[in-house]
């Protein structure tokens, strides 16, 4: 019998959907234990994971109950001098390449195409792996608990983007394309500023998309548009909270869940592609934040 051919992409896709439909998508609570805290996954070298990676990592920490940041191969783990525990379950974490390939349809001479592909690598939790240095154990500070009071730093770093933020009474927090800019109520109207920030980030991944700085509106223009769009400004929010080291705070209706299911189950690479845009939009807003001039650069045509 013929070996079935292992689908990363839908078993990806399997994963996320089963904990949104349990009401814990990977990106609400990316963290597990009581005394673990908030971290971006990274590689037995201390390299950040991206995108989809990220993702799928945080939704089996949560799954198995796994704190520590660190991920690798059982290869990588026995080169530091570990060993994988008995009965521990690997991770798949994604990787891509490239393969040249024969095109018949291409003029004599250019017969080669390029395709890109999608793989995958076993990868273990350091919390399943005995022997590694001590410094592969310690575990990431909690975020920080911000009450009801805003913290300077971290509205010096939206402010950095260049971002247009307003603030009124209107009750309403969303980002306007057609005035290219953020619209919040004010921090006092929020139960805690944890969920202010959370709300922020979520807004500014939109404002990422628009024609003059990711594109992102016109892209996927075709694909289920809404709730596509508030995907990837889920997931963004949630990265760019965690980078900041505020846990985000989210409130879906159940409209938005429902429609995330519904586009999932239709389109098993759209995890990745939300994924993909979301880690896009947090790259540009921190880049931005960065930059000297990033106020004029954000509203530059």
């Amino acid at each position: 019998m013929a070996k079935t051919r292992f689908d990363i992409h839908q078993h990806v896709t399997d994963t996320i959907i089963a904990q949104i439909e349990a009401g814990t998508p990977p990106w609400r609570k990316p963290w597990t234990g009581s005394t673990g805290g908030a971290c971006l996954p990274v590689r037995h070298n201390g390299e950040a994971y991206k995108g989809i990676n990220i993702l799928m990592l945080w939704a089996i920490a949560h799954i198995r109950g796994l704190n520590s940041e660190r991920w690798m191969t059982f290869k990588q783990a026995q080169g530091l001098g570990g060993s994988v525990k008995k009965g521990a379950k690997a991770a798949k974490s994604v990787f891509y390449g490239t393969i040249e390939k024969e095109d018949d349809s291409k003029p004599a001479g250019e017969e080669m195409t390029i395709r890109r592909f999608a793989r995958f690598n076993n990868v273990f939790n350091a919390d399943d792996i005995e022997g590694l240095p001590e410094e592969y154990y310690i575990r990431p500070d909690p975020p920080r608990d911000l009450g009801t009071k805003s913290d300077a730093t971290i509205d010096a770093f939206f402010a950095g983007t260049g971002a247009a933020i307003i603030t009124s009474d209107d009750p309403r927090a969303y980002y306007s394309p057609a005035n290219d800019h953020i619209h919040m109520p004010p921090i006092a109207t929020f139960h805690d500023a944890a969920g202010y920030f959370g709300t922020l980030a979520h807004e500014s991944v939109h404002w990422t998309g628009n024609s003059k700085r990711l594109d992102r509106f016109a892209k996927f223009q075709d694909r289920k548009a809404y709730a596509f769009e508030e995907l990837v400004a889920e997931i963004g929010a949630c990265i760019l909270g965690v980078t900041l080291g505020v846990a985000p705070q989210f409130d879906q209706s159940a409209a938005y869940i429902e429609g995330w299911v519904e586009a999932l189950k239709n389109d098993q690479r759209m995890i990745f592609k939300a994924a993909s845009e979301a880690q896009k939009a947090v790259d540009f807003i921190m880049a931005a934040a960065a930059a000297p001039d990033a106020r004029e650069r954000g509203r530059a045509a």
